[in-house]
């Protein structure tokens, strides 16, 4: 396998050698064209996937840079080391894009996606082929701590790639009630934050059986939103971020101005220019779509797309509002983290996943949320060492930042797969008896636990369908 890998990438080094932009134009252009995507169609999701890797490149750019010296100044006078700059999940999408492992395990998602609908494994046909960068991470965190073992990555990419197109199975009868879809409308989702619905269902099931009575004190999320208003809002969070920084690192008044319009800025522009990536895997998604169309003619079919479809429901928004400062003090003194969330303050890895499981139940929702904030200021934490010098081989770290500087996502979607891919490479790079009871012992209970959580969500699934007999 490795010597594959290896001719793959003597045929893409002088493409690699371009950077991730031109890189990933002429590939998406190429893939969307063998899916028999109109030339134009093709070239023209190729053209927005550049654009939107290098806007976001010069935005972070920015961010990084200006926030930097501040933070620096912060560390000094506090002794507080947060010395690991959290750039949000764009650039690491951007980093993991620019590796041409990405396309293999594209390749390899695909294929087991087309085996499970054959064999009646799942109804969902995965389309959300931007996100496979979700997936590819974990198996590059393997590769790195297992000096590029290639089969241990692609097999945990499988496993987890089952157990998502799995969830997604699980999840369409609740996202029907969440957003009054009918049965006949296929949306889904496979993406990766959903991966911690089974931890949020221990809480939820927590609250079920003792603090139930907290129900009665829950509150409409909707008019939350419409009173927090533009303070609430990206811009305005981002301003909050840049004054606090700015204080932290006891910064002059015109430079912590400088900092939270930056902020307000840049926050604004990672949703904006976020979109664009979305938007050009749309022909290659397209094209993946109507070609199995074609082979599995007259079958009926979930979509697995994008998580914000979701977006509509205000509880997803305010619970990320309140969860936004609680994180920003969690991150000063919760020991073992070395990230100040910048980038990532909006938890969108998080809050997705609390809406499905508790279905809109605010209190249950921000109080799981304080316990799962912790895992994800690890998994950014443990992770950093990595990205760091993936983005330094791909070309794609962050022009503004000192060379010995450490990057990394505060809410990267995904945390305890993480934290699994690391003890899998582990593994790999030294297969000792602690490592492998450590490997053993991760692997059986995440397989375990999403197994007691598929139970429920059939019960839950069953309970729908019962309703809607009784209309």
């Amino acid at each position: 396998m490795s010597g594959i890998i290896d001719f793959a990438n003597s045929i893409f080094k002088p493409l690699i050698d371009l950077g991730a932009p031109p890189l990933m134009l002429i590939v998406l252009t190429l893939l969307a064209i063998c899916m028999r995507v109109k030339f134009s169609k093709a070239l023209e999701g190729g053209i927005k996937l550049a654009i939107a890797l290098t806007a976001m490149g010069s935005i972070i750019g920015i961010l990084t840079g200006n926030f930097a010296p501040a933070l620096q100044a912060f560390v000094k006078s506090t002794g507080i080391e947060l010395s690991i700059t959290d750039v949000g999940w764009a650039p690491l999408a951007t980093i993991t894009w620019g590796s041409v492992y990405t396309l293999y395990f594209l390749m390899i998602i695909v294929i087991v996606n087309i085996i499970m609908l054959v064999i009646n494994q799942t109804d969902t046909l995965d389309v959300d082929i931007f996100n496979v960068w979700h997936l590819s991470i974990i198996g590059l965190i393997v590769m790195y701590y297992s000096d590029n073992n290639l089969l241990l990555a692609t097999l945990l990419v499988i496993l987890i790639g089952v157990l998502k197109i799995k969830n997604a199975d699980l999840m369409k009868p609740t996202f029907n009630d969440l957003l009054n879809m009918p049965d006949t409308n296929p949306t889904t989702t496979t993406h990766l934050n959903f991966m911690l619905n089974p931890v949020i269902m221990i809480f939820d099931k927590i609250f079920d059986k003792i603090f139930p009575f907290l129900d009665k004190y829950d509150f409409d999320a909707a008019q939350l939103n419409r009173r927090i208003g533009f303070w609430g809002s990206k811009f305005a969070i981002g301003v909050y971020l840049g004054v606090f920084i700015g204080i932290l690192g006891r910064q002059t008044p015109q430079i912590i101005f400088t900092l939270a319009f930056i902020g307000g800025m840049c926050l604004e522009l990672f949703s904006f220019i976020g979109s664009w990536f979305i938007e050009a895997v749309e022909p290659l998604s397209q094209g993946i779509t109507n070609f199995l169309s074609k082979k599995f003619a007259g079958r009926r079919f979930n979509i697995g797309i994008d998580w914000p479809f979701l977006a509509s429901r205000a509880e997803m928004w305010a619970a990320a509002n309140v969860l936004a400062p609680i994180m920003l003090v969690m991150a000063l003194f919760l020991p073992g983290n070395k990230i100040l969330p910048l980038g990532g303050i909006i938890a969108i890895g998080l809050t997705p996943a609390l809406l499905v499981v508790t279905r809109g139940k605010m209190i249950r929702m921000i109080i799981t949320g304080c316990f799962m904030l912790p895992i994800f200021l690890w998994s950014g934490t443990a992770i950093a060492g990595f990205v760091t010098t993936t983005a330094k081989a791909v070309g794609a770290f962050p022009a503004g930042l000192p060379a010995g500087t450490l990057i990394t996502h505060a809410t990267l979607e995904g945390p305890i797969e993480k934290f699994i891919a690391i003890l899998v490479g582990q593994f790999g790079g030294n297969m000792t008896a602690g490592n492998t009871i450590a490997v053993v012992a991760a692997l059986l209970v995440y397989v375990l636990l999403f197994v007691w959580y598929a139970k429920q969500m059939k019960k839950r699934n069953k309970a729908y369908a019962m309703e809607a007999s009784e209309k």
